[in-house]
Order: C-alpha cells, then structure tokens, then sequence
C-alpha cells in the first residue's frame, strides 16, 4: 500500500483537492481605501498561489463587522458590495485548478484600530492595548448573526470551503478561554457556546455537501491557559457543533509567560494536531515552520495531518509547491502550467 504524500488527492464530502498543500491565510493589510474590498493586490496574491501549484487558497482573516478588523486595512465580508470582489478572485483561483477557501472573524479586544474593541470580558490584551467593552448578551447574539451573514455572503462569492476563525486570541477564542471570559451569562457558563452557536449559523448558511473548517489555537503559552487536553474538550464541543475539518494553531490569547514562547522549531505545532486527529477522528491541518518540503512532506505520510497548511514558504515563494515536486521527485506534468515547463 503506497504511503500517503501531500500530493495525493483529498477529498470531503463536496471538497475535492488535487493536493493536500493549503496557502494559510495571511494578513496582508492592504486595502487602502479602509472599506473592507479585496483590491488587485488580492487578486495577483491569492491567484498567483493557485498557479504555482496549491490545493487549496485561504484568503486572510475576514472580519463580520467594520470594528472586528485587527486594522482597517483589513478585508471584510459585512456588505453585498465586498462579495464582487472576492468572486474574482475565486474565479481565478478556479481557473487555475485550485480550490478557494476564506477565513471568516472577529478581532475583539485585538481590533487596533477600533475606537472602543468589544470583548467577552472588559480585560486589555496587555498594558499598551485599548480597554474593550464587554458585550452585552443582545450584542453577543447580534454577533452570530454577523457571523452568518458573513457565512452567507461566502457562499453567493462562490467559496468551496469555509473556515471559522476560533484561534490566535481572536473573539471566540476570547470567548472559550478562561483567562478572557469572566462573563456570568450564558456565554460565560459555557465558554464553547459563543464559538458552538457561530458553527451552527454557518453550518445552515453553506451547503449541505460543503465541509467546514474550525481553526483553534491547541495550547494556550501563558500561565492559567489551557493545554492540549483542554484543547481537546473544547474541540469534541466544536465538533458536534459542525466543525468537520480542524486547522490547527497555538497562542495569541496574551503575553507570553511561563511556557516559554511558541515557534522556536520546526513542525512545532504537529504534536498538536497529532493528538486532536486522535482523539477525535477528524481530518486536520497542520501549520507552522512547514516550509522545508521534506518535512511537511513527512506530515503527511506519517499521518500526523491530512493537509498542511503553508504560510512565510509562499509569501516568499508563490511557486512553493511546483518546487516541492520537483524537489521531491514528483510528478510536475499535471501540476506546472504550460507557460512554465520549461523552467521545470
């Protein structure tokens, strides 16, 4: 039996990639004119990572609602007027044989250039960081709502795939951190409800053949943060929410402490998609310090992730993964583009 590689096929459900190489999504805080429009830059970023040889393109962190921007140059999907744009580029990632995915947010606390950053709990990020308002339970509500709307309008822009942002301290993982709620509702008894209800909105939003990602951040570097089995919990509870694929991350919840800081090696996150792949069964993706293509490679073929999701590889490299074929020895003749056999 042939051991898997990251350049076999995946498929879920309606989800069919040609490879298991995902660009991560990346920031690229490039919208000049700060109304939330995926501009031209988008368009050659992301496409250009479909022609060099991606499975599947996530475009950045997309946010619900103008204040759930880290910056306000960041893209959102609260309006009809920002589906054209993201349709393009879709479009372009299709024509190249790639699939498209978006990542749909919030910012919370950590939305810098929001006048007042909303929370679940009214605790700052760290002492240079605004004070946020804690939300009212209307409000938090109103925010699934966002959150679907967003859901929605990804799917009219034509996305194969959809992924909730639960990771990197951003506000469901705000929500479902102990360290971050101190809410006495109902979205502070059960720290998974707020990131639980959102799945739901989204899964009624996307069609029933399309698979949904959750990205969670696995352990918390910080003191009183949860590990890998607090991880676990919360991702059974995301699960039976509707979370079908897990993108799987660590931090950004607060300052770095106790545990030392995160990303000092390669492959420093694989243990921890290892341990959510196994404990719930689902297929995960794997991120962080992938960029030698042996070893992501190895991800693969060990079966510690389905998928592994490439980040600084292909902001310097958009071909990262005509390159990896090669380098590898695998079979480019699908893979490169006629315009371009002759450098391969």
């Amino acid at each position: 039996m042939k051991e898997p590689n990251m350049f076999d096929s995946f498929s879920l459900k309606g989800l069919e990639l040609k490879n298991r190489i995902m660009m991560s999504p990346m920031c690229q805080y490039s919208v000049d004119k700060k109304d939330g429009i995926a501009t031209d830059w988008h368009y050659i970023h992301y496409v250009s990572r479909a022609i060099g040889g991606a499975g599947l393109v996530m475009v950045e962190m997309t946010d619900v609602e103008p204040d759930g921007r880290i910056s306000d140059h960041d893209l959102g999907l609260w309006s009809e007027e920002q589906i054209p744009a993201l349709k393009k580029i879709v479009d372009g990632i299709h024509q190249h044989g790639a699939k498209a995915s978006i990542q749909i947010a919030h910012a919370g606390r950590k939305a810098e250039d929001a006048e007042v950053p909303v929370a679940p709990s009214a605790i700052p990020f760290d002492e240079n960081s605004k004070t946020p308002r804690e939300l009212t339970t209307e409000e938090v509500y109103e925010l699934i709502g966002k959150f679907r709307k967003s859901v929605r309008f990804a799917v009219q822009a034509g996305f194969d795939v959809i992924e909730i942002h639960g990771a990197h301290g951003y506000l469901i993982h705000q929500f479902h951190s102990p360290l971050t709620n101190q809410r006495t509702d109902e979205f502070g008894k059960d720290l998974t409800k707020f990131g639980s209800d959102v799945l739901k909105a989204a899964k009624e939003e996307i069609p029933t053949d399309m698979p949904l990602i959750m990205r969670i951040s696995a352990k918390e570097y910080v003191d009183g943060g949860y590990d890998i089995n607090g991880a676990i919990e919360l991702a059974k509870a995301y699960k039976e929410a509707g979370a079908e694929i897990f993108d799987i991350s660590s931090g950004g919840e607060g300052q770095i402490a106790a545990w030392g800081k995160p990303g000092t090696h390669a492959a420093y996150q694989v243990p921890l998609a290892r341990e959510i792949k196994k404990a719930l069964n689902v297929p995960v993706i794997a991120v962080g310090r992938l960029d030698d293509p042996t070893l992501a490679n190895a991800v693969v073929g060990t079966e510690d992730a389905d998928l592994v999701a490439v980040g600084r590889g292909m902001l310097r490299n958009p071909y990262w993964a005509l390159e990896a074929a090669k380098q590898l020895r695998k079979s480019t003749d699908e893979m490169v583009p006629v315009q371009y056999k002759l450098g391969f």
